[in-house]
């Protein structure tokens, strides 16, 4: 796949996985979701081979949109776990 290949399907994946995840800060922007669609791909693609003992192939096809959305998933909703546990709210809590 080429670089503009990976560039779009991350970007789908990524936007996805934000969507699936939610949050109130779920708009992390177009680069943002990129970057989580093209190493969510990766992570993805890493448990799959560990998952069944063979390499996927990451063409632009459903099942490897799948496993890159699965991945994505995974990656995000880590990223917002630790993220959030280390966030504290500044506010008071009459204003919470």
């Amino acid at each position: 796949m080429g670089f503009f290949s990976w560039i779009v399907f991350g970007a789908l994946a990524g936007w996805l996985a934000n969507v699936v995840v939610g949050g109130p800060d779920r708009r992390g922007g177009c680069l943002f979701s990129i970057l989580i669609g093209v190493l969510g791909a990766a992570l993805g693609g890493f448990v799959y081979r560990l998952a069944t003992g063979t390499e996927r192939s990451f063409e632009f096809d459903f099942p490897s949109f799948g496993v890159a959305i699965l991945g994505s998933i995974v990656l995000l909703a880590l990223l917002r776990l630790v993220r959030g546990s280390g966030r504290r709210d500044s506010r008071p809590p009459h204003q919470r």
